[in-house]
């Protein structure tokens, strides 16, 4: 296993058992410390896991709403945990951190994986439907924005 895509799952489980108690009782470092260790054995970049982590938990509230408005016939407390948390660590990946480090196909793909380990015998399309719908949108309104500064410049001259 791939040391980014160990610590996908790494930050997936810890996310899983935080959610899974609505995040009382439990500390979220903790978990995530006894995770790192038992799980991320061989792990080369450590780092990784916890920028990724703390990614998911400065956008919480952002990847929530993103995820509401890719599955507009769930609620987000009828997605099961796991889908939900691969889908708060693809959109992450996909929306906020460096494409040069992780491409969004690369996002994409990698929550489809943890979908197909972890998830659900549909979780997989599940997954892929929503980061689909999500990329798709991201495209259109980055297309819209290089059409605009076109269409600014086009006007200059």
């Amino acid at each position: 296993m791939g040391s980014r895509h160990l610590s996908r799952s790494i930050v997936l489980q810890t996310l899983y058992e935080w959610d899974f108690w609505e995040g009382k009782n439990k500390n979220l470092e903790e978990i995530f410390q006894r995770n790192l260790k038992l799980l991320g054995e061989g792990l080369v970049d450590k780092q990784y896991p916890e920028k990724l982590l703390k990614g998911v938990l400065e956008y919480w509230d952002e990847l929530n709403k993103l995820i509401i408005s890719g599955a507009p016939e769930w609620p987000l407390t009828q997605i099961n945990i796991i889908d939900r948390n691969i889908l708060r660590i693809g959109i992450f990946e996909l929306l906020f951190s460096d494409f040069k480090e992780v491409p969004p196909k690369v996002a994409i793909n990698e929550a489809v994986e943890l979908a197909k380990t972890f998830g659900g015998d549909s979780s997989h399309r599940f997954v892929n439907g929503v980061l689909g719908t999500i990329f798709r949108s991201m495209e259109e309104v980055s297309s819209k924005k290089q059409n605009k500064e076109k269409i600014r410049k086009i006007k200059k001259n």
